[in-house]
């Protein structure tokens, strides 16, 4: 894997939708297919039965391949479920409480949108990544975007490892490869008839 090392790592976002008789093995097949740093599990449910449920059938397949599992805001669940960490969406607002409540072992990553203050301020309260997004042109939120600058500038001025996310396409990759740590890589694949070749075509892309 030498020839990788300075490729951004991939981070996979699950759909917010999923069912639990095939999607564990779809992951699976991702995770086999390429290295993959870490899983979000990014359910928009707040039904605490189906998180716990989706939660236990995703730990199987990613604990099994030595893969991170964080989920996506709700930090109480983190000890019960036994997952890795929290990935927070309200940028450097909660990260010194969630730090503390979890202690210094669990991954705390949080969102920030496009706010360079935001992710610093995230990062010297402990966050240990910052995600940016989204990249590409999204209908969501206020459709603001993460440019390439934004990389750029961080890779060069900030240690804290960053995340590209929302909207990504192969062009983008490539544009934003040589300035980030990872791409968080979610619906861009789910939605194809195979995630795993799609992912595996992403990646490709990551080396330009």
């Amino acid at each position: 894997m030498s020839d990788d090392t300075d490729l951004p790592q991939i981070y996979l976002i699950t759909p917010p939708e999923f069912d639990l008789s095939g999607y564990p093995d779809r992951l699976a097949a991702c995770l086999d297919a390429t290295e993959v740093a870490c899983v979000r599990l990014a359910l928009a449910t707040r039904d605490e039965d189906r998180l716990s449920r989706a939660a236990d059938a995703l730990r199987e397949v990613t604990h099994a391949r030595d893969v991170a599992l964080v989920i996506d805001s709700h930090v109480l669940m983190v000890e019960r479920l036994g997952l890795d960490g929290v990935h927070l969406t309200d940028g450097s607002r909660s990260v010194r409480k969630t730090r503390k409540d979890l202690g210094a072992d669990a991954i705390v990553g949080t969102f920030c949108g496009n706010s360079r203050h935001d992710g610093m301020t995230a990062g010297e309260l402990g966050a240990d990544y910052v995600s940016f997004g989204p990249v590409g042109n999204s209908p969501l939120g206020t459709g603001t975007r993460a440019e390439v600058e934004l990389f750029e500038w961080w890779s060069q001025m900030i240690e804290v490892p960053v995340v590209a996310e929302g909207a990504l396409d192969e062009d983008l990759i490539r544009a934003i490869a040589p300035h980030t740590d990872f791409f968080g890589i979610g619906d861009e694949i789910w939605g194809t008839d195979d995630p795993a070749a799609t992912l595996l075509r992403f990646r490709a892309a990551m080396a330009g």
